[in-house]
């Protein structure tokens, strides 16, 4: 099997080209409102009227005609009109007011609400408190400006969160159309590995990467399977590769570097896998496998360092799996900050450090957590993001503006 390592920049068109590939129609399911939360839209959803149905103030205060009210002429109360009311006394006529509160209908005959802070009230007549300019559709949100009867609210491929769910309800949808889960196969390799709850030897550590690939793969919409530890030999490993044949997805952790125990590769190539990349030019990571068994499911040999399988799924993997899911926006997310602090980095690779993202109002910051290589759970936990140093540069100076791959 000839070797393939690949750029950061390469790599990742690759599993962008084949995630592309993945667009064709999913199995769909027809879920309530809230259980469709986290998953992701199979059919648009198109508002059944205006939105907003009429037109609404934005304000507590009081519906006026706007050529009627300058500063120091009054205007007579005729009425008050609250949200989910309508006013039903006559259209508003000159040299009159009625007070409305914020989310209510706007009566017929008024073009315009003034802000209750801005007038006085003596008795049943209002006048502004000073000076200002009053103009026809101040404070008014006009019906039908947030979306016509029939338009598209919410395009198939979106990922419903808080905010979607919010737009669902406000088209009266009870239930919504998504997209089956894909199910995702997970196989840590590895003697050293022992399971939670068993007897630990000082030279065995807990499987921590299957639970970890496990959380990121339920964060982004899927389902995973965690298959049992395979041990670092051909016949364990091709018992796991049989039992996650069914699978979506198929994730190997570990067993996929140059050691003489590193066995996923071969295992992979006897099963007649096509590889796509067998590394990428990127710390922590490098060993990363890319590919797709002869029955067309994909899969990823991540590195068997916590941290290392931890950033080549966010890189790699979810992009892939948010595909699967019938989602449309797939790539990583990056963002961008200021350096805290100068540092170092190797200039032969892309590098994704452990870091602390914090912002204001106007500025974004980005500071190194320190770290004692990819196996540092700890460290990782402390961090919030990854710090990202490109290739052909060794020294980077407090203030520079780095990119950010958030998780």
């Amino acid at each position: 099997m000839a070797e393939r390592v690949l750029s950061f920049e390469q790599a990742l068109a690759e599993v962008l080209q084949h995630a592309r590939i993945l667009a064709a129609p999913r199995e769909q399911q027809h879920l309530d409102l809230l259980a469709a939360h986290g998953r992701v839209l199979a059919a648009p959803i198109a508002t059944p009227r205006d939105q907003p149905p009429f037109d609404r103030s934005t304000r507590d205060g009081y519906a006026i005609r706007a050529e009627d009210f300058s500063a120091g002429q009054s205007l007579r109360l005729i009425g008050a009109v609250r949200a989910g009311e309508s006013w039903l006394g006559p259209p508003l006529a000159a040299g009159q007011a009625i007070e409305i509160m914020t989310g209510a209908p706007l009566p017929t005959g008024a073009d315009a609400v003034v802000m209750l802070e801005h007038v006085t009230v003596d008795g049943e007549t209002i006048r502004l408190a000073q000076p200002r300019n009053i103009a026809a559709g101040d404070h008014i949100v006009a019906r039908g400006s947030e979306a016509h009867a029939g338009n598209t609210v919410l395009s198939a491929g979106r990922r419903l969160d808080a905010a979607e769910i919010a737009v669902a309800a406000s088209c009266g949808c009870a239930q919504l159309h998504v997209f089956a889960q894909p199910k995702v196969s997970i196989i840590a390799t590895g003697d050293e590995l022992v399971e939670l709850g068993e007897h630990t030897e000082p030279w065995q550590i807990y499987n921590s990467n299957s639970y970890a690939l496990a959380a990121l793969v339920k964060q982004n919409g899927a389902e995973p399977h965690r298959l049992s530890i395979a041990r670092d030999n051909l016949n364990d490993l091709r018992d796991r590769l049989t039992a996650a044949r069914n699978s979506d997805l198929v994730l190997f952790s570990g067993g996929v570097s140059a050691g003489k125990f590193d066995l996923v590769e071969q295992v992979l190539n006897e099963a007649g896998a096509e590889f796509f990349f067998t590394g990428a030019k990127i710390q922590p990571g490098k060993p990363i496998v890319f590919g797709r068994l002869s029955h067309g499911v994909y899969f990823f040999g991540l590195p068997g360092n916590p941290i290392s399988t931890q950033v080549c799924f966010h890189l790699f993997v979810a992009p892939l799996l948010r595909a699967l899911s019938g989602e449309t926006e797939i790539t990583p997310r990056f963002a961008e900050a200021h350096l805290a602090e100068p540092t170092r980095a190797n200039p032969d690779l892309t590098r994704f450090l452990p870091a602390e993202l914090t912002s204001s109002v106007d500025s974004a910051t980005i500071r190194l957590i320190g770290w004692q290589g990819s196996g540092d759970l700890a460290a990782n936990a402390r961090a919030n993001c990854y710090c990202v140093l490109p290739p052909h540069t060794a020294d980077f100076a407090a203030g520079e503006t780095v990119r950010v791959l958030l998780r």
